[in-house]
C-alpha cells in the first residue's frame, strides 16, 4: 500500500514527544488529525493498516505526506488537535456536525436599567449569563415569559437611550417604560433581580414573597397590582414548566450519553444549570465506523466545549479516551476545575440511563427518517436517469429589490440533510443592469464553479455536486448550459424548477437539458423534495440580502457624508437610536447630539433632506 510506505518514510524523522500529526492526501488536503504522548509510536501504528477500522485503512491508502507539529504536553496537543480539527474537517476523524455556541439569556450590567437579551458567542458584554440553552426556542420563551412578567426592558442601549414617549410593549403591558421615567430605578431593579432569582433557581422564596404582595394588594382592593403578582408566580411554573427532571445533586452539570449500533452514534447532551433543567440536545457525529463509545466520547467532548464552556461536573456514561489529560484541558477551558463523572449508583446512574434512553430514541428515529430520506434520493435518481443517488444537491437562487443590494445563495443538501456550513452567498460585483436575474445567475456560477474546477480539478463524489437546482426557467437553463460549456464542464445535471401557472405551488415546471419541459403529479414526495430545496434557497437568499441591504442603508446615509467618522456616527446612532431617526431629525434636534456642532449639523441635515 503506497500509504504505507510514506509513513514508513517519515517515521525516522518523528520525534518520542507528544504533538500532533497530520495525514495528507496527494492535493494537500488534510485526511485526518491526531493526537499523541509519544508521535514516533503513534504514527507507527499506521504501517499496520490490517490492525486499524476500514474507515482508517482507506485513509492510510491515500496518505501522501505526513507534518508533525511537537508541544510540551499531552495537554497541549488535545487542544491543538481540536483547533485543527475545526480549521480542516478532515474527512477521515469523527466530527461533531453541529459545532455553534449554545444560546444563553444575557440580563446586561451596564446599563442602570438592564436588559434582557439572548446572547450566543463570547461573554464579552458585562452582566449575568443564564444557561446554555438546548434551543433558540427555549430561550425566546423564556425571555417572553419574563418579560410579560417582569415587564424588563428588550430594547436595544440606543433606542433605549432615545425614546421621548412609551413604545408598544409598554402599551401592551409588556416593559415597565424606564425609558420615559414611568419607573424607577430601585423599582425596576427588584424587577431584575426577581427575574434572575427565578432564573437562578431560588423561586420558592420569590413565590412566597410574591403570593404575600399579590393578598396585600388584593386586600386593599389594588386589583391591578394584585393581577401582576399573579402573572409573576404563573412564570415561576411556566419556566419550571423546561425542567423534566429536578434532582438535588445536581446543580451545574452537563449530562451525556452515547448510545452507538451499526457504525452510527447519538450523543444525547441534557444541560442542568442552578439544578434547572435548561434542555436536551441530539448530536450525531459523523465519520463513525466500529469505533468503540470511549473513542466517540472522547472525540465530542474535546470538540464540543472548544464552543461551549464546561460546567463543574461533566457526567458520562462511558470513559473517555486520555480521561486524565482531557479533564486537565477542559479545567484550562473553563477556568476552574472540572470533573468527568460515570456513575454507578443513585440519582446520577438513574438520570444517565433517562438521558441514553433517550439517546437510543433520537438514534432510532434518526436511522428511519435517513432510510426514508435516502429512498426519496434514490427515486429523484429513477425520475432523472441519474447512474447513483445524489450525495450532494448544490441550489442557487437569488435576490435583490429592484436591482439593488444582488445578493446570489448557494445551498448544499445530502441525504441526511442540509449542509449550512457549505452554505454560501455572492455579492454581485459585476457591472450588470440592476434586476437582471439572468446576469447575476452567470456570474455567481462562473465564480462558484470556476473556482471549484481551480481548487478540485478532479470531480471528486462529495466535493463536486451530483446534481445543480436553480430556481428559475428555460432562460436560466440556457444560461447554465453556456457558463458550463464555457468551464469544460459537462457531466454534472443541472435541473431549473420554475414556478407554475399563477405561481401555485405543485405545479412547478422543470427544464433540464434536452428534454421538454414537464412537471410532477400534486402529491409527488420527489415533488417536495424539490420544493423543500428550493424554498430553503430562497430563504437563504432573502436573508443574506436583508443583511447587505440593511448594511447599505447604514453606510449610504451617513458614511458617505463629509466629516462624519466613527466617532460621529456613533453618537449620532447613541442618541438618535436609528437611522430613519436622524433622516427625521429637525437642525435643532441634531444640534443636541453630543459632538454635532452646527456646522456639521447643518452637513448632515442638507445631505439628507436632498
Amino acid at each position: 500500500m503506497p500509504g504505507v510506505e510514506v509513513i514508513k518514510s517519515h517515521l525516522k524523522n518523528i520525534p518520542e514527544t507528544p504533538g500532533v500529526y497530520l495525514m495528507m492526501a496527494e492535493d494537500g488536503k488534510v485526511l485526518y488529525v491526531g493526537k499523541a504522548r509519544s508521535l514516533k509510536k503513534r504514527v507507527s501504528n499506521y504501517t499496520a493498516p490490517e490492525k486499524n477500522t476500514e474507515r482508517i485503512r482507506v485513509m492510510i491508502s491515500q496518505v501522501a505526506n505526513v507534518e508533525i507539529l511537537t508541544t510540551n504536553s499531552e495537554m497541549e496537543a488535545l487542544l491543538l488537535e481540536g483547533n485543527l480539527i475545526k480549521k480542516h474537517y478532515p474527512r477521515y476523524n469523527i466530527l461533531l456536525k453541529d459545532d455553534k455556541s449554545f444560546p444563553y439569556i444575557l440580563i446586561t450590567g451596564d446599563n442602570d436599567y438592564p436588559m434582557i437579551v439572548k446572547h450566543r458567542g463570547a461573554r464579552v458584554r458585562k452582566g449575568e449569563y443564564f444557561g446554555p440553552f438546548a434551543s433558540a426556542d427555549s430561550v425566546h420563551k423564556t425571555i417572553a415569559t419574563l418579560q410579560r412578567s417582569f415587564l424588563l426592558r428588550i430594547c436595544s442601549d440606543s433606542i433605549f437611550a432615545s425614546r421621548k414617549r412609551p413604545c408598544l410593549e409598554y402599551q401592551i403591558k409588556r416593559c415597565s417604560a424606564p425609558c420615559v421615567g414611568k419607573i424607577g430605578k430601585e423599582e425596576y431593579g427588584k424587577l431584575v433581580e426577581q427575574a434572575k432569582d427565578l432564573l437562578l433557581g431560588r423561586e420558592s422564596n420569590l413565590q412566597s414573597e410574591l403570593a404575600a404582595k399579590m393578598e396585600a394588594a388584593s386586600a386593599r382592593m389594588d386589583y391591578e397590582e394584585a393581577a401582576q403578582y399573579r402573572d409573576r408566580i404563573k412564570a415561576i411554573s411556566q419556566v419550571r414548566a423546561f425542567q423534566l427532571i429536578n434532582l438535588r445533586s445536581i446543580k451545574d452539570a452537563d449530562v451525556i450519553a452515547v448510545y452507538s449500533r451499526e457504525g452510527i452514534a447519538c450523543v444525547q447532551v441534557t444541560f442542568f444549570r442552578a439544578g434547572q433543567n435548561f434542555g436536551s440536545k441530539s448530536f450525531f457525529p459523523a465519520h463513525l465506523d466500529d469505533n468503540l463509545d470511549a473513542e466517540i466520547s472522547s472525540a465530542f467532548l474535546s470538540q464540543f466545549y472548544r464552543f461551549n464552556v464546561p460546567p463543574p461536573e461533566i457526567i458520562i456514561n462511558s470513559h473517555p479516551e486520555d480521561e486524565e489529560i482531557l479533564t486537565a484541558a477542559l479545567s484550562e477551558i473553563a477556568g476552574r476545575k472540572v470533573n468527568i463523572i460515570v456513575p454507578s449508583r443513585g440519582d446520577k446512574l438513574a438520570l444517565i440511563n433517562d438521558v441514553q434512553a433517550k439517546a437510543k430514541e433520537a438514534l432510532e428515529r434518526k436511522i428511519h427518517e435517513e432510510a426514508t430520506q435516502k429512498t426519496l434520493y434514490g427515486e429523484l435518481a429513477k425520475r432523472f436517469n441519474f447512474e447513483q443517488p445524489p450525495e450532494r444537491i448544490e441550489v442557487f437562487d437569488n435576490s435583490h429589490i429592484m436591482g439593488t443590494n444582488a445578493i446570489g445563495a448557494m445551498i448544499v443538501a445530502t441525504p441526511d440533510g442540509f449542509l449550512k456550513n457549505a452554505y454560501r452567498k455572492f455579492n454581485i460585483q459585476s457591472e450588470i443592469t440592476p434586476g437582471d436575474d439572468y446576469g447575476m445567475l452567470r456570474e455567481v456560477l462562473v465564480r462558484r464553479y470556476g473556482r471549484l474546477k481551480k481548487e478540485h480539478p478532479v470531480q471528486e463524489r462529495g466535493i463536486w455536486p451530483d446534481m445543480i437546482l436553480i430556481d428559475g426557467g428555460a432562460a436560466h437553463l440556457k444560461v447554465a448550459e453556456e457558463v458550463f460549456a464555457d468551464l469544460g464542464i459537462n457531466d454534472v445535471p443541472v435541473i431549473c424548477i420554475a414556478k407554475g401557472p399563477d405561481r401555485n405551488a405543485g405545479r412547478e415546471i422543470f427544464h433540464i437539458p434536452g428534454k421538454p419541459p414537464f412537471n410532477f403529479e400534486r402529491n409527488d414526495a420527489v415533488l417536495y423534495l424539490l420544493q423543500r430545496l428550493r424554498d430553503e434557497a430562497h430563504r437563504f437568499a432573502i436573508s443574506s440580502h436583508r443583511v447587505r441591504r440593511g448594511k447599505a442603508i447604514t453606510k449610504s446615509e451617513l458614511d458617505e457624508i463629509d466629516g462624519i467618522g466613527v466617532k460621529r456616527k456613533k453618537a449620532l446612532l447613541g442618541y438618535f437610536g436609528s437611522v430613519k431617526a436622524i433622516r427625521d431629525a429637525s437642525f435643532e434636534d441634531l444640534l443636541k447630539a453630543p459632538g454635532i456642532e452646527k456646522k456639521i449639523a447643518r452637513v448632515i441635515y442638507d445631505r439628507l433632506h436632498g
